[in-house]
């Protein structure tokens, strides 16, 4: 005899937590779809959500009382910006500098990870909260190359003590590469994400950065984008990032 019903364990695996849910839709990362959640502002047709719960198809989730919906992963969105000086890495409009408003995206984007408000340089912005999640979740593996200007001359000795580790942030930061190119330039290569850390590891050194601009993270590179404006990922670029994300690389 024919059996038409499913099991429990398949319908269980149609299932996703409800964070995950949420940062599949383009609302928000999976970060601050546990805000939500713990603020009491999701529901699951209509009862309020719970760290944990699980969709399962058909339900309808709202944040805020707005019905979100997950994208496939072609619908999403991955963008590469040149960021001026003086534009914040925040979705938050009492910002009057932030970068939402100055993009003017026709959907809605959010930066991933940040850059000073007085760097320039590359910035990552998409509506897919799960590789917004996936990123930072691993920020620490994940190369960032910068070309870095400070107010007197470096030398082998600056080199090798940047290099090395630097205490700041009541920790050592972690090895990393550096390769002087001029008497005031030096491109440095992070795996690492601490607050403003190569103008704290300058600072500890005694130096004073004037610029600083991110040129790659990972295998997406600024390359000639003119500052303020913005591209689409190529396919290759965005097949690239997800395999390095898959394998935790």
């Amino acid at each position: 005899m024919r059996d038409d019903t499913r099991s429990e364990d398949n319908i269980k695996n149609d299932s996703v937590r409800i964070n995950k849910y949420i940062s599949s839709s383009g609302f928000c990362s999976r970060r601050k779809a546990d805000e939500y959640i713990e603020a009491g502002a999701v529901t699951i047709d209509g009862t309020t959500a719970e760290t944990g719960s699980q969709v399962f198809p058909g339900q309808v989730v709202r944040v805020n009382g707005q019905a979100v919906l997950p994208k496939e992963k072609d619908e999403h969105v991955y963008l590469a910006f040149h960021k001026p000086l003086g534009i914040t890495c925040t979705t938050d409009k009492r910002d009057k500098s932030n970068v939402i408003d100055y993009l003017k995206y026709p959907t809605r984007i959010f930066p991933i990870g940040r850059l000073d408000k007085n760097s320039t340089g590359l910035l990552l912005l998409t509506d897919d909260g799960e590789i917004v999640n996936r990123l930072l979740r691993a920020e620490g593996r994940h190369d960032k190359e910068y070309i870095v200007t400070v107010d007197k001359p470096v030398d082998e000795e600056f080199r090798a003590k940047m290099e090395g580790g630097l205490p700041i942030l009541d920790t050592v930061t972690l090895p990393c590469k550096v390769k002087l190119t001029s008497k005031n330039t030096f491109h440095i290569i992070l795996n690492q994400g601490l607050n403003r850390q190569i103008r704290r590891m300058c600072e500890y050194l005694g130096y004073r950065v004037v610029k600083l601009k991110r040129i790659r993270i990972l295998n997406i590179s600024l390359g000639s984008l003119p500052v303020g404006k913005y591209r689409e990922l190529t396919p290759k670029e965005r097949k690239d990032l997800m395999d390095i994300l898959q394998n935790g690389k």
